[in-house]
């Protein structure tokens, strides 16, 4: 009776909820709960509420109290969506360190972590899924009316299905009808996903009579195929419980046609099941592999650094074996019963990785990444979230999932850029945000890599990282040997043929005719990166970015890499009318084209962001080469990143200088990087490779350094210039990118605020200044950079100070029109 009058009392108490709204708001929101959903109210579940006049959101509930809002009053909110929540505690501890740390909103940092199917809006689009055979009895009037309307509107936005209901609340039947397989919810126009489904055969229960079973043998006497089918389901029946269409047919090798007469007459019924979309399928584990003598020391290192360290930085070289070494480690964790979670910098060394760890870990291991649909990532989050993954797998994104117990964060090439998020907000570096995700759960990290970035390598230096160095290729294989050939050299002789040395052609010809492989290496995609007109100079730029345009033969069209404009090539000069157009440079598509002029037998393929851009193309390319379809692999540093192929034995480098030369505090480091990852391609089991690096300055001491291995001596020279002139791992940066469509104005405002700033930091303070293309999207850019020193001055300070003088700035109707995009710890 006690339960009873307590549970009375909660019901008519007034509850108010502060929820994170999906848009790039400062703060949270504040609504008032009808007494009716007192009891359906938890932090992290899901709320629909009105904001603004008219817009509907999903929001997320961070707080509840019986305090209502001072400055405004508070609305209700509409409806409950979950029974359970969706995001856990930890998460939104993770979500408010982002925001305050990276210097974004709680709502931007929802934007990035929830699949768009968790996030319903009044301008979300909703569709019906292509290919339905699901039984509409089962719907509700409503849900009736809403899968009518699809069918006659291929697309509806959520306000649209509103209006057609004349109701508010349509969240729960959008998402009774996304649980029930019927719709496809995207925030924008995507391709549709496309459910995997299976057909399973079940016999009516008229014909388990055995007198109806023996009446049906005597009339399909007069139908054999139809009789075949009937004699193979019989038999598939004694040897397993569910029987799929696609067996039965193999099974009783007749036609469709056969079976489909059976189900009209009633003797079969089809049930299409929606089957998982995920790779589940249980595999048999491998037996235990061995460790080497190295891998056993390094592995026996980790663990007693762990006892002293949180973070344990494992430096070994490339092809050295530290896949195995963190099976070994997440093997141990297993045992603890908690969760791991690894982290990859592409999405296509997914594929690989995921091969491997499979052999070991089954279906226990799920995968996460950006090219999986909405409806793909919900499910892995719901498995995430109900613990039926141990270990996950993915990029920069799934440090976003509903983890509860984890044990362990794995950040293999620790040093890749591609972990950090450019564009939009919160503009995070995946593997800093792992480290205070794994203090939330007092687990490990394991950061990985053959080229440790400065900073993982820094922090080992002051023993806040562990260090573990794995010396030698797995197996005793013999590092590469590396060349460096001078192109200008080659060209004075005249034995260059078009972009490749006289060296790396016979290395290529020796290697084809050994029936071996070859990757070569350009970091610049396309054919021709500009066109020039040889009588006036005139090179043709992109309308909205001050770019030039680069010219794609595939699609024969001039295209804009910031943008996406396209023209048409030019075949006179819009300038002068002369016709005398060159193509100057060459790109990934060039070295292709003229390769296969060169080696006219040889099966030659290209992997780019324009080769891969399918959402399976990327695994078809490696597949093909793996197997061997392949002799030639034409690329861009997506050829760099942890990629194994057996029979690979020579490297090209087309043009090392275009990577030394690019103008950025982090090129040096950057090079030494990207030329060892792409060296460390070779030779990678019992053959030696070699690697061929074309340069027009062959002394750069980076060249030195990668032909010996030599990544202290580049940690050295780096440090020493990052001390002299106030750059990390010593100094913290926060860039500000200050844009307006109007060059004038943003003359006088970028360095109107950075007079601001310059009174309260001093010479801490560099800019405003232009970057290297300094319009983009028709918005003039200035860029501010703020360099702090480590002691001596609280980051946090700092970051609070230009919070509050940013809002100050942009609030005076003087800067209408401006946009401050803050870039923290910018890469």
């Amino acid at each position: 009776m006690l339960q009873f009058n307590e549970a009375q009392q909660l019901g008519r108490k007034t509850l108010f909820i502060e929820v994170i709204l999906p848009m790039a708001i400062s703060g949270t929101y504040t609504y008032r709960v009808p007494y009716d959903l007192n009891h359906q109210i938890a932090i992290g579940k899901r709320v629909v509420v009105q904001f603004g006049k008219s817009r509907i959101y999903t929001a997320i509930i961070y707080n509840i109290s019986t305090e209502p809002p001072t400055l405004y009053e508070a609305k209700y909110l509409i409806e409950v969506l979950d029974d359970e929540p969706i995001v856990n505690t930890l998460q939104l501890q993770l979500w408010q360190w982002m925001a305050e740390y990276y210097l974004c909103n709680l709502g931007e940092v929802m934007q990035a972590a929830l699949p768009a199917a968790l996030k319903l809006a009044s301008e979300t689009r909703i569709s019906l899924l292509s290919d339905r055979n699901l039984d509409k009895s089962e719907l509700s009037d409503k849900e009736f009316l809403i899968v009518d309307a699809l069918e006659l509107q291929q697309e509806l936005r959520v306000s649209d299905i509103s209006k057609l209901l004349g109701q508010k609340t349509i969240f729960p039947l959008l998402k009774s009808l996304f649980d029930k397989g019927f719709i496809h919810i995207s925030e924008e126009i995507q391709e549709k996903f496309k459910p995997r489904k299976k057909s399973i055969i079940k016999l009516n229960d008229p014909y388990k009579d055995p007198e109806n079973m023996k009446a049906l043998f005597g009339i399909l006497e007069k139908a054999p195929r139809q009789l075949e089918v009937l004699m193979g389901f019989i038999k598939l029946q004694k040897q397993q419980p569910e029987i799929s269409k696609s067996e039965l047919l193999e099974s009783s090798g007749s036609g469709a046609a056969a079976l489909k007469n059976l189900i009209d007459k009633g003797v079969f019924i089809q049930e299409d099941q929606i089957v998982s979309r995920l790779n589940a399928d249980q595999e048999q584990l491998a037996a235990g592999f061995k460790l080497s003598e190295a891998q056993q020391n390094a592995h026996n290192e980790i663990n007693s650094a762990f006892t002293s360290h949180d973070m344990v930085l494992l430096h070994g070289e490339t092809s050295s074996g530290k896949t195995q070494i963190y099976i070994r480690q997440i093997e141990k964790v297993l045992e603890q019963n908690k969760q791991i979670l690894y982290l990859l910098p592409e999405i296509g060394l997914t594929t690989q990785v995921i091969e491997r760890l499979r052999k070991y870990f089954g279906s226990r291991i799920g995968v996460y990444h950006s090219k999986f649909s909405d409806n793909e990532r919900v499910e892995v989050w719901q498995k995430v979230l109900k613990k039926e993954y141990s270990i996950v797998l993915g990029a920069r994104s799934a440090i976003f999932l509903p983890f509860s117990n984890l044990g362990l964060i794995v950040v293999d090439e620790e040093h890749e850029s591609s972990y950090k998020q450019f564009d939009p907000a919160p503009r995070y570096h995946a593997r800093d945000s792992a480290i205070y995700m794994a203090s939330l759960h007092q687990a490990k990290v394991l950061l990985g890599s053959a080229t440790p970035s400065l900073e993982s390598f820094y922090n080992t230096k002051i023993k806040k990282y562990g260090l573990v160095e794995l010396k030698g290729r797995y197996g005793g294989v013999l590092p590469p040997a590396i060349e460096v050939v001078n192109i200008a050299e080659e060209t004075k002789r005249k034995i260059m043929r078009s972009h490749f040395s006289s060296v790396l052609i016979t290395e290529i010809e020796a290697a084809l005719s050994r029936k071996e492989q070859v990757i070569l290496f350009q970091n610049r995609r396309g054919y021709t990166p500009f066109l020039l007109c040889i009588t006036c100079g005139y090179t043709p730029k992109c309308i909205n970015c001050d770019v030039s345009l680069t010219f794609h033969k595939s699609s024969n069209k001039l295209h804009c890499h910031y943008c996406g404009y396209k023209q048409e090539i030019l075949n006179a000069c819009p300038a002068c009318g002369s016709t005398r157009i060159e193509q100057k440079g060459f790109g990934t598509e060039k070295i292709e084209d003229e390769l296969q002029l060169i080696f006219e037998n040889a099966r030659i393929a290209r992997m780019d962001l324009d080769s891969t851009r399918a959402r399976n193309s990327f695994q078809n390319l490696l597949n093909d080469f793996e197997e061997g379809r392949i002799d030639i692999l034409v690329g861009t540093q997506m050829v760099a990143k942890g990629l194994d192929f057996s029979n690979v034995t020579i490297i090209g480098i087309i043009s090392a200088d275009s990577i030394l030369s690019y103008p950025d505090f982090r090129a040096f480091e950057r090079s030494f990087q990207l030329l060892s990852q792409v060296s460390g391609r070779a030779g990678r089991r019992e053959k030696q490779g070699k690697v061929i690096i074309q340069a027009y300055d062959t002394t750069h001491r980076i060249l030195d350094q990668v032909v010996r291995n030599d990544y202290d001596a580049m940690f050295n020279t780096e440090i020493l210039e990052r001390r002299n002139f106030h750059y990390p791992p010593l100094y913290r940066l926060i860039q500000l990118n200050v844009k307006h469509k109007d060059i004038n104005k943003l003359a006088v405002i970028s360095w109107k605020l950075s007079e601001v700033l310059k009174k309260q930091l001093a010479n801490r303070i560099l800019g405003p200044q232009a970057p290297l293309i300094s319009r983009i999207r028709n918005y003039y850019i200035q860029t501010i950079l703020i360099k702090i020193e480590k002691d001596g001055i609280s980051i946090q300070k700092v970051k609070e100070m230009l919070k509050q003088t940013l809002a100050t700035f942009q609030s005076e109707p003087n800067n209408k029109g401006v946009y401050v995009q803050v870039d923290v710890d910018p890469y």
